[in-house]
């Protein structure tokens, strides 16, 4: 943080008075949906897979995993199944992208925040269903 902090500083962006509570919610919701996706995501297994080794099903579209191995490779695995510990770094790169590129930042953040409303949707949809209240 404080790297980037410092670049962005050299860049000339100066960091804001304060973070407006829009962007605050933005970065949150696709901090949550950017953190998912990388711990948990089944399409995104190949990309932890020098890391960790599959354990069981999880949520919908997820998967459960372990790290694998020892050392580095170890400390890898454990941040890439843990959306808790992905979100710290996550967060901290959208607000010095809200810091440095704004437009890009909210963009970005904006199609994650759309997926994860589309994902609670998608499962409030199919417990309506479930309790044959789906339209058909």
């Amino acid at each position: 943080m404080a790297a980037g902090l410092a670049g962005a500083r050299r860049r000339g962006h100066r960091l804001p008075e304060r973070i407006d509570g829009r962007d605050l919610v933005l970065a949150g919701v696709a901090t949550h949906k950017l953190s998912r996706l990388i711990a948990k995501d089944k399409i995104m297994a190949f990309a932890r897979a020098p890391f960790t080794e599959y354990q069981h099903p999880g949520g919908p579209a997820e998967v459960e995993e372990a790290a694998r191995g020892d050392g580095l490779r170890r400390t890898i695995g454990e941040l890439l199944v843990c959306p808790y510990c992905l979100g710290m770094w996550i967060s901290g790169g959208f607000h010095l992208g809200l810091v440095a590129a704004p437009r890009s930042t909210r963009f970005a953040a904006s199609v994650l925040t759309g997926l994860t409303i589309s994902d609670f949707l998608q499962i409030a949809y199919k417990a309506a269903e479930e309790r044959g209240l789906g339209g058909r």
